[in-house]
């Protein structure tokens, strides 16, 4: 079996046995997205699909991406029940291998961590590429394990904003950073327990239209 193979059965097991629905969205991809005119979203690793189904309703037309082929089924099927379903295109891909056509007003990357082989800082240059001139780049990093993460590695280093940045090599001519800090704050896990915890943000602005680097 393929790294490829285990990673996507690994997430196949993780959204397996979680509950379908999903409709709480991230606070910070609402706190970004909330003042901003709809336009065209990317959701790059959709998850249980509470980003894409916030944005849906809030008139954002979003292509959601997941590698799990049932978390795309859901977040899917969700967004027909809940008459959103021509807003959103949920496609599976695996962004070590593909990455989803089209141009944006907003990606987000929420916690797009993994325990396998992933060249983030690729997908992460990608999804800046893929902005439109004005459009938004919002990855959100785990800052902190919480007691429910399905990675309890006491070793593990979460990247700072500063270090997201530099990995990306973006052209400051091209794109500005419009944020970057780790906030704290109280979050909600699925069965409802509580935690403070750490998030690291970046949000990186496009300024220009040439894509040239």
């Amino acid at each position: 079996m393929t790294s490829r193979d285990d990673a996507e059965l690994f997430w196949e097991r993780h959204y397996g046995t979680r509950l379908a629905g999903g409709e709480r969205a991230n606070p910070l991809l609402v706190e970004t997205a909330e003042p901003l005119p709809p336009g065209a979203a990317l959701d790059l690793g959709c998850g249980a699909g509470g980003d894409t189904i916030w944005l849906a309703r809030h008139g954002w037309q979003v292509t959601a991406v997941d590698i799990s082929g049932t978390a795309v089924e859901r977040v899917r099927a969700r967004a027909r029940d809940l008459g959103v379903g021509s807003r959103v295109a949920a496609e599976q891909h695996d962004l070590a291998r593909s990455f989803p056509r089209g141009d944006f007003d907003l990606v987000s990357a929420q916690y797009l961590h993994t325990p396998f082989p992933l060249p983030r800082s690729r997908v992460l240059r990608s999804a800046a590429r893929a902005l439109r001139p004005g459009g938004l780049l919002l990855v959100v990093d785990h800052g902190s394990t919480a007691p429910w993460s399905w990675n309890q590695d006491p070793d593990t280093h979460y990247p700072t904003p500063g270090e997201i940045a530099a990995g990306l090599d973006l052209h400051p001519g091209q794109w500005s950073v419009v944020r970057a800090d780790m906030p704290r704050r109280q979050a909600v896990g699925p069965a409802g327990e509580t935690a403070t915890v750490t998030d690291n943000v970046l949000l990186i602005r496009r300024t220009a239209a040439d894509r040239s680097d």
